[in-house]
């Protein structure tokens, strides 16, 4: 399985409809990062990007997963397949016994 980096550029971000999916889109996000589907999601202090890391096993399953997206009619997607992808790993503080 490889990750890829997708990188979205919203359009039409201020309408009504927009607005109103966000919502759907949160817990859609959400869901495929608790199934491991996503491992990153960040959107640009302007609201004009997003980008995130997307497991999948070729550029047509991202497409397929990212459809699902309740705002993806308001995004255009550049897909770039990563050879790796470092980050750190959110962990619980190690603890003595002592």
């Amino acid at each position: 399985m490889s990750q890829y980096m997708v990188e979205i550029a919203l359009t039409e971000v201020m309408t009504e409809g927009f607005a109103e999916k966000i919502p759907a889109q949160r817990q859609k996000v959400n869901e495929m990062m608790e199934q491991g589907v996503l491992t990153s999601y960040a959107l640009a202090e302007d609201r004009s990007k997003l980008w995130c890391i997307v497991k999948a096993d070729s550029e047509y399953e991202v497409m397929s997963i990212l459809s699902e997206f309740p705002l993806i009619d308001y995004m255009d997607l550049a897909i770039s397949e990563l050879m790796f992808h470092n980050m750190v790993a959110l962990r619980l503080p190690l603890f003595s016994l002592n």
